[in-house]
Protein backbone atom coordinates (compact mmCIF):
# COMPACT_ATOMS: atom_id res chain seq x y z
CA UNK A 1 0.00 0.00 0.00
CA UNK A 2 1.04 3.73 -0.85
CA UNK A 3 1.32 5.52 1.99
CA UNK A 4 0.96 9.27 2.10
CA UNK A 5 1.79 11.79 4.42
CA UNK A 6 0.80 15.43 4.83
CA UNK A 7 1.69 18.45 6.58
CA UNK A 8 -1.46 21.22 6.56
CA UNK A 9 -0.44 24.88 7.93
CA UNK A 10 -1.23 28.58 7.40
CA UNK A 11 -0.38 31.52 9.25
CA UNK A 12 -4.39 31.76 10.81
CA UNK A 13 -4.70 27.86 11.37
CA UNK A 14 -8.33 27.92 11.58
CA UNK A 15 -10.12 27.16 8.72
CA UNK A 16 -7.71 26.55 5.62
CA UNK A 17 -5.69 24.83 7.60
CA UNK A 18 -8.14 22.01 8.03
CA UNK A 19 -10.01 22.01 5.18
CA UNK A 20 -6.62 21.42 3.23
CA UNK A 21 -5.85 18.50 5.17
CA UNK A 22 -9.61 16.88 4.51
CA UNK A 23 -8.82 17.13 0.98
CA UNK A 24 -5.37 15.51 1.38
CA UNK A 25 -7.13 12.73 3.35
CA UNK A 26 -10.32 12.07 1.26
CA UNK A 27 -8.17 11.96 -2.21
CA UNK A 28 -5.63 9.59 -0.73
CA UNK A 29 -8.02 7.64 0.71
CA UNK A 30 -9.85 7.77 -2.49
CA UNK A 31 -7.06 6.27 -4.45
CA UNK A 32 -6.86 3.44 -0.91
CA UNK A 33 -3.82 4.97 -0.18
CA UNK A 34 -2.89 5.20 3.42
CA UNK A 35 -2.88 8.55 4.88
CA UNK A 36 -1.59 10.78 8.24
CA UNK A 37 -2.01 14.54 8.23
CA UNK A 38 -0.37 16.88 11.12
CA UNK A 39 -2.51 20.19 10.92
CA UNK A 40 -0.23 22.95 12.81
CA UNK A 41 -2.94 25.61 13.44
CA UNK A 42 -4.41 27.81 15.76
CA UNK A 43 -5.06 25.17 18.41
CA UNK A 44 -1.10 24.25 17.44
CA UNK A 45 0.04 21.05 15.97
CA UNK A 46 -2.53 18.26 15.91
CA UNK A 47 -2.39 14.35 14.93
CA UNK A 48 2.04 14.97 14.89
CA UNK A 49 3.67 12.93 12.40
CA UNK A 50 5.69 10.41 14.43
CA UNK A 51 9.68 8.79 13.00
CA UNK A 52 7.08 5.74 12.35
CA UNK A 53 4.86 7.80 10.17
CA UNK A 54 7.61 9.60 8.06
CA UNK A 55 9.98 6.11 7.81
CA UNK A 56 7.10 4.32 6.19
CA UNK A 57 5.79 7.19 4.25
CA UNK A 58 6.12 6.63 0.13
CA UNK A 59 5.18 10.30 -0.23
CA UNK A 60 4.65 13.68 1.52
CA UNK A 61 2.84 16.63 0.67
CA UNK A 62 3.20 19.55 2.64
CA UNK A 63 -0.20 21.75 2.31
CA UNK A 64 1.65 25.29 3.65
CA UNK A 65 2.05 29.43 4.14
CA UNK A 66 4.18 29.18 6.73
CA UNK A 67 7.73 27.89 7.92
CA UNK A 68 7.49 23.65 7.85
CA UNK A 69 10.66 21.91 10.11
CA UNK A 70 11.83 19.96 6.65
CA UNK A 71 14.66 18.31 7.95
CA UNK A 72 12.40 15.29 9.03
CA UNK A 73 11.44 14.66 5.47
CA UNK A 74 14.92 14.08 4.61
CA UNK A 75 14.87 11.19 1.80
CA UNK A 76 11.31 11.32 1.04
CA UNK A 77 9.77 12.33 -2.20
CA UNK A 78 8.75 15.34 -1.17
CA UNK A 79 5.79 18.23 -2.91
CA UNK A 80 4.82 21.64 -1.50
CA UNK A 81 2.17 23.86 -2.27
CA UNK A 82 -0.07 26.28 -0.85
CA UNK A 83 -3.20 25.96 1.40
CA UNK A 84 -5.30 26.99 -1.48
CA UNK A 85 -3.63 24.71 -3.82
CA UNK A 86 -4.24 21.56 -1.78
CA UNK A 87 -8.06 22.54 -1.08
CA UNK A 88 -8.51 23.72 -4.86
CA UNK A 89 -6.09 21.82 -7.09
CA UNK A 90 -5.70 18.04 -4.97
CA UNK A 91 -6.66 16.17 -8.05
CA UNK A 92 -3.66 17.75 -9.66
CA UNK A 93 -1.26 17.03 -6.44
CA UNK A 94 -2.36 13.39 -6.65
CA UNK A 95 -1.49 13.21 -10.52
CA UNK A 96 1.94 13.81 -9.74
CA UNK A 97 2.28 11.15 -7.08
CA UNK A 98 0.32 9.02 -8.98
CA UNK A 99 3.26 9.45 -11.72
CA UNK A 100 5.49 9.40 -9.57
CA UNK A 101 7.11 12.91 -10.34
CA UNK A 102 7.99 14.55 -7.33
CA UNK A 103 11.78 15.05 -6.24
CA UNK A 104 13.70 13.85 -3.22
CA UNK A 105 14.56 16.34 -0.56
Amino acid sequence: MTNIIGVCACPAGIAHTYMAAESIENLAKQRGYGVKVETNGSAGVENRLEEADIEKADYVIIAADTKVEMERFRGKKVIEVAVSDAIRKGEEIFKKIDSNELEIY
